[in-house]
């Protein structure tokens, strides 16, 4: 039974799977894509929440934290829905840049 469904990263999916056999595959899996670890990734989403940007949904703070993007291509690659002003991509710009 589902209790709650909310977006998670990469980084915190390595730790809610537990410690099953199929639980390492999905480690390693995780593992080839995720760039942050759990501690990092978390402080990232923390930041990205901090800047209380309305546009800025849970789903794109994941996806943010996912791929770190490091200028504004790569963060219109990743919020693709949502059309972001100058101002808005500098501020999220000015926070993935402190974890790459």
């Amino acid at each position: 039974m589902i209790k709650e469904s909310r977006p998670v990263s990469m980084a915190e999916v390595v730790e809610l799977v537990g410690d099953s056999e199929k639980a390492e595959e999905i480690k390693k899996f995780v593992k080839n894509f995720d760039v942050l670890g759990f501690d990092k990734a978390k402080e990232l989403e923390e930041e990205l929440r901090a800047l209380d940007l309305i546009k800025l949904k849970d789903e794109y703070i994941v996806k943010i934290v996912d791929f770190v993007p490091t200028d504004a291509s790569e963060l219109n690659k990743v919020i693709i829905d949502v059309s972001l002003d100058a101002d808005e991509v500098n501020k999220i710009l000015e926070v993935t840049q402190k974890f790459r």
